[in-house]
């Protein structure tokens, strides 16, 4: 049980306000949000004055490598990375080894969790061409969502059979896609070997995994799920052009087709991989500097619901590897609030849009129980950030297994001070606190 603790004189920033108050924190949970609270017992008192106080982010895409790749990361080593950097709770995929296809496999990975996890969690169900029997046994109220690799994937986890697609998009469970157009990728992939044998520019994966590729795929998902009636969340837009599929003209809680934006989309652009190469590669690619405005625009026009990382590591040695082998993804859950709250300083969006998008919009989004706010009768999921104190990226204090951050040698204008995890201090002064679980993740559905 977390210790009775009282939050003082902090700025709290949550639901488009802004507020300085106390918060009681008691038996997991927020009890009060008061001026000058006074409780008697044993209370722990924290003072938050010239601090914020944020619902700690969500997020809905990570692959923390376990089981079967965890010399790249693990359940234990990438939550606390993620406490870290202010993000609370999260939603991990299934493309790991065995791929979690099988409930059996599903829930192993919720147990292992349950062990080592800092963080609250929710793992993904994964589908392929020939498991839509196991999906359909798939809990809505424990299980976030069924991910669905509509392009390039790992092991038999493309999903490329029509009728196999239409089966999933009508089960009544929240879908989510990655999307890219296989054979457009294969194509251009074809027509970069011709031009460069083995030594593929870095600079080309956006014309490999090109727009095309990512319109292809990601217009006919919104399109099956037009016909089918399904809850659709479609992972990481890259491209202007996809935010066309998203309409901004009714709340989150009516949309049934919903969109993600990932942190490395919004600060990157194509103009960057020949000084950081392989570091930012991703899937799907980061692209041009129009794309990368295109997206902020429909972020903050709500055609974009959610911010996410898409948390992926991979060793350095594996990194530093030509284009045809160097894998794409890269570790971000420590730096993704800190990144949006620099864009916030730089007047790119406000603080309250910052929270809305990467907690109360997940929450909302997958329906979850008493999580993403920061309110009375909530699980204390919280993160105090210092405005005042500026911290910089290096080796010596990435918590990552892999060791390594896209945004090494940056410096972010603000600090994560404390990190509660149903109200249990999990980080503070820049030290992970051992010694608490998170909580597996339920849905109001």
């Amino acid at each position: 049980m977390s210790d009775t603790i009282i939050i003082r004189s902090g700025t709290i920033i949550n639901e488009g306000k802004s507020c300085v108050a106390d918060v009681l924190i008691r038996n997991r949970r927020i009890e009060r949000i008061d001026q000058n609270i006074s409780v008697s017992g044993a209370v722990r008192e924290m003072d938050a004055a010239g601090k914020w106080i944020l619902p700690g982010c969500i997020d809905d895409q990570v692959h923390f490598r376990e089981p079967g790749l965890t010399h790249k990361g693990d359940i234990h080593s990438e939550s606390r990375a993620a406490v870290a950097g202010g993000i609370t709770s999260y939603m991990e995929q299934p493309n790991t080894k065995p791929t979690a296809t099988t409930i059996e496999e599903l829930e192993k990975k919720y147990q292992r969790a349950s062990e080592v996890s800092i963080a609250n969690y929710s793992f993904n169900m994964g589908a392929t061409n020939d498991n839509l029997e196991e999906l359909k046994k798939v809990s809505k109220r424990d299980v976030a969502g069924i991910k669905i690799f509509m392009g390039s994937s790992t092991g038999n986890m493309l999903v490329d059979e029509q009728n196999t697609l239409d089966g999933i998009f009508q089960l009544d469970h929240q879908l989510i896609t990655h999307c890219e157009d296989e054979g457009t990728i294969r194509a251009n992939l074809e027509k970069a070997k011709a031009q460069y044998g083995d030594d593929i520019p870095m600079n080309m994966h956006p014309v490999i995994r090109s727009e095309e590729a990512c319109y292809l795929s990601s217009s006919a998902a919104a399109e099956l799920a037009k016909k089918h009636g399904s809850r659709l969340h479609i992972f990481h837009i890259s491209t202007a052009k996809e935010t066309a599929l998203f309409r901004n003209d009714i709340p989150l809680a009516e949309k049934k087709i919903t969109s993600e934006v990932c942190i490395h989309h919004l600060w990157f652009d194509d103009s960057l991989y020949d000084t950081k190469g392989s570091l930012i590669k991703w899937n799907p690619a980061v692209k041009t500097a129009a794309d990368r405005e295109g997206l902020w625009e429909a972020l903050l026009d709500d055609r974009l619901d959610v911010v996410a990382t898409d948390h992926a590591p991979h060793t350095r040695e594996e990194k530093n590897n030509k284009y045809l082998t160097a894998p794409s993804g890269g570790p971000l859950v420590q730096h993704a609030l800190l990144a949006m709250l620099e864009r916030a300083k730089d007047g790119k969006i406000s603080i309250e849009r910052v929270v809305e998008k990467m907690a109360h919009a997940p929450a909302i989004l997958f329906r979850m129980e008493d999580r993403g706010y920061i309110r009375e009768g909530y699980f204390a999921d919280l993160v105090i950030v210092d405005p005042n104190h500026s911290i910089e990226v290096n080796r010596s204090n990435i918590l990552y297994k892999c060791g390594w951050s896209p945004f090494e040698g940056s410096t972010f204008s603000h600090r994560i001070d404390t990190t509660f995890v149903n109200g249990n201090v999990v980080y503070t002064n820049g030290k992970i606190v051992e010694g608490s679980v998170g909580d597996r993740l339920v849905f109001n559905r």
